[in-house]
């Protein structure tokens, strides 16, 4: 075995650890609970005063219930119909999802909404979505007609323009041959490489498309997706939120924000129902 090669497997596993140590692992508890938490109910119909059904996007080595166990029955107890997927799933690889291209991702969005709206009898749903599922949405909405179908896009902690992830991937490139090795084990990593081709694809042109409002809530405190403001979105009908913005003493990093931050909860909604939004603060933890 050459040298280099060696040499790239504890980087490529220091890579993996990063993320999967920042991710919540999956149970076969976890896994029966959305049909029992009122989420992903296809007979739900949406009401007057939420007309639209909320279609939940995991992050990366996420999952469709891990990742929404306390979000999906807050939104349900409010009187949405909520519904969740999985996407990016790779052959073999059980419970941990989003490594798949995120181009393929795109399609599984697509083909899901379609899904939703068939069931619910709506022309329309919001997107509210977690690190990758914050920003493959917009691929969607791009490139695949989603914006015909989509009122709002709500990122929990995005990568829009790709992280270092602290620097380790810069790492690669000392490394021949690692940055396709990753990209053709786990294209779903590579894709959120800052200046990968894929980001260089979404993003020209600008960051969004008319018709759809857009709305990404980051912390100063995330890990993952580095530098945190690589999440914020440029354009019109943008609303760009730093959470100690909000609540100054909001420790929440990246999984935190999804996984259990009421404040980011609060103004996620504020984000959905924006004619009924009520001012985001310390104490929404407790509305």
């Amino acid at each position: 075995m050459l040298p280099w090669k060696r040499a790239l497997r504890p980087l490529a596993a220091l890579l993996l650890a990063a993320a999967i140590g920042l991710t919540p692992a999956a149970t076969a508890n976890a896994a029966a609970a959305a049909p029992t938490s009122g989420w992903n109910n296809y007979s739900c119909k949406p009401s007057a005063a939420h007309p639209r059904p909320v279609v939940l996007v995991h992050g990366t080595f996420g999952n469709s219930v891990d990742n929404w166990l306390a979000f999906a029955p807050y939104l349900v107890k409010r009187g949405y119909c909520v519904f969740s997927l999985d996407y990016g799933q790779l052959p073999g690889v059980p419970f941990f999802h989003g490594l798949g291209p995120i181009d393929k991702s795109a399609e599984q969005l697509d083909a899901y909404v379609d899904d939703v709206l068939a069931a619910t009898g709506s022309d329309e749903v919001d997107i509210v979505g977690h690190s990758q599922g914050g920003m493959m949405p917009r691929y969607y909405l791009k490139f695949l007609g989603g914006a015909d179908k989509v009122n709002a896009l709500v990122a929990f902690a995005p990568d829009n323009h790709g992280t270092t992830l602290n620097g380790l991937t810069g790492l690669l490139k000392y490394f021949p041959g690692a940055a396709d090795l990753l990209k053709s084990t786990t294209p779903g990593l590579a894709d959120q490489m800052t200046g990968s081709a894929f980001l260089t694809k979404l993003n020209a042109g600008g960051d969004t498309v008319p018709g759809v409002r857009y709305t990404v809530i980051a912390t100063k405190y995330d890990e993952v997706v580095t530098p945190y403001t690589s999440g914020y979105l440029n354009g019109p009908d943008v609303k760009n939120v730093k959470l100690q913005d909000l609540c100054a003493v909001d420790l929440s990093e990246h999984v935190a924000i999804a996984l259990w931050d009421r404040i980011a909860y609060h103004e996620a909604v504020n984000a959905l129902d924006p004619a009924h939004a009520r001012p985001t603060n310390c104490g929404s933890v407790f509305e």
